[in-house]
């Protein structure tokens, strides 16, 4: 009741009385009057009057489960929200709850994780107040093979979320950072449980720097925030909302085919490497080579110097740019 109150609240510019309210829920006044005073003490400043009812004069940016789910425009991506103003990681609750049998599209968000998970076992920076941590919950009816590619599928509607909230020009480093200016302001994290031919479940995370002013002195030079970039707050509850309308369109894109050839070509649009010379890590070998893009499966194509095209995959090596992270 809480989440659909604050939904009509934001969808009325005029007042709505109590009397609606308690009709539409079928509960008393007092109950009404209790969400009112719950949602005021959380941040909103809703505005009561006599014989006309309450009306929603300002929402900052307040993280909680009603907020997300008051903006929340999908059919199943997101539409049941478990928050946390703290936990370890989101990717660990979202595993727990896989295991369980928690619904497809459940979204896990938390204010703060004290064990954020970076890719190849690295540690994700996670305060408190400033950014986006989440986690969506998938049960993905393809072979485990084809699991991966909903990680560039995520970074599509990720990059595509912030140029709407933002107006930022978003773009992708191979295969799944999110880069504005040439820094980095998202990673994202997938793992996965599965038989021999067979999801039990897929988790894909997302760490997004919104309101960070400052960064530790080791990333400073590749890492940004929305803030920094913008000159101005970004309300996180919104921003997280348009990822998953996003995430939602491109993965039904994605199931038709059961991989990326619906969404190569937007892919390869947003992709900051193509067209570039780029450094290839592999274990025990590095060279350089010529960006043209990714595959259907979501390789990366390079051309090296002696003419050979190769397909890149991303859980063995990592790619950068040749002067410099992009």
């Amino acid at each position: 009741m809480k989440s659909e109150i604050l939904r009509l609240l934001k969808e009325n510019d005029a007042y709505i009385s109590g009397q609606q309210l308690c009709e539409h829920f079928h509960v008393s006044r007092t109950a009404v009057w209790k969400v009112i005073e719950q949602l005021k003490k959380e941040g909103y400043q809703i505005e009561a009057v006599r014989n006309k009812g309450y009306r929603l004069i300002d929402s900052p940016d307040v993280m909680s489960r009603a907020e997300i789910e008051s903006l929340m425009n999908t059919t199943w991506a997101g539409k049941k929200v478990v928050y946390y103003d703290e936990t370890d990681s989101t990717n660990n609750q979202a595993k727990a709850y896989g295991e369980k049998g928690e619904a497809h599209g459940t979204l896990f968000v938390a204010d703060m994780q004290a064990a954020g998970k970076g890719r190849r076992g690295r540690v994700w920076v996670s305060p408190a107040g400033s950014s986006i941590y989440m986690t969506i919950l998938l049960h993905p009816d393809v072979l485990p093979t084809k699991a991966p590619q909903l990680t560039l599928v995520m970074a599509m509607a990720v990059a595509e979320g912030i140029r709407k909230v933002t107006g930022l020009e978003t773009k992708i480093k191979w295969p799944n950072d999110i880069i504005v200016h040439g820094r980095k302001v998202c990673g994202i994290l997938t793992e996965m449980s599965t038989e021999i031919d067979y999801i039990n479940y897929v988790v894909i995370g997302v760490g997004i720097n919104v309101n960070q002013e400052t960064f530790p002195e080791e990333i400073r030079d590749t890492a940004t925030s929305l803030k920094i970039e913008t000159g101005s707050s970004v309300r996180r509850s919104v921003l997280i909302a348009t990822i998953m309308e996003c995430f939602e369109q491109f993965y039904e894109v994605f199931m038709e085919t059961e991989d990326l050839s619906g969404l190569q070509d937007r892919y390869n649009a947003m992709l900051v490497n193509l067209g570039r010379e780029v450094r290839v890590l592999e274990p025990g070998n590095e060279y350089e080579a010529h960006a043209l893009g990714i595959n259907r499966t979501g390789e990366l194509i390079v051309r090296t110097v002696d003419g050979q095209e190769k397909e890149i995959y991303a859980g063995e090596v990592s790619v950068r740019g040749v002067y410099g992270y992009v």
